[in-house]
């Protein structure tokens, strides 16, 4: 295994009106177990990556093009997770949990803000029936 030389990937900004809320949308899905966001700057640490929310006024209530940049989740279990965003979270989603690939299970889905946010597994290849 060779060791990465270049920069790393520290943090991902979502600039928003009501950041909090787009914070506790990312939390429930993403990291229940997190500690309450009341300081100053609302972060989720998501394997050594932070997501951080930022209060913007040069941003609109919802984004105008959501397909720009995805935050794109990988998953063990992306048909449980679909199932367990679907029923609490009611999200709207873009393109169901289907096969991208052979070895890629793959879903679309919206956030609060209307960014669009992406699961993805991979697989054997044994397991890339479509659901939704």
């Amino acid at each position: 295994m060779t060791e990465a030389t270049g920069p790393r990937v520290g943090g991902i900004v979502l600039g928003s009106t009501d950041p909090k809320k787009l914070w506790e949308w990312y939390r429930a899905a993403f990291a229940p177990d997190a500690e309450d966001g009341d300081g100053p700057v609302l972060a989720l640490e998501l394997s050594g990556t932070y997501l951080i929310f930022e209060s913007r006024d040069d941003v609109g209530r919802r984004s105008v093009e959501p397909g720009r940049i995805l935050v794109n989740f990988e998953v063990t279990d992306i048909h449980g997770m679909a199932e367990r965003l679907t029923e609490q979270l009611d999200p709207r989603w873009v393109r169901p949990v289907e096969a991208a690939d052979e070895h890629v299970l793959l879903g679309t889905l919206e956030d609060p803000d209307g960014n669009y946010v992406q699961l993805f597994e991979t697989t054997d290849g044994s397991d890339t029936k479509s659901s939704s």
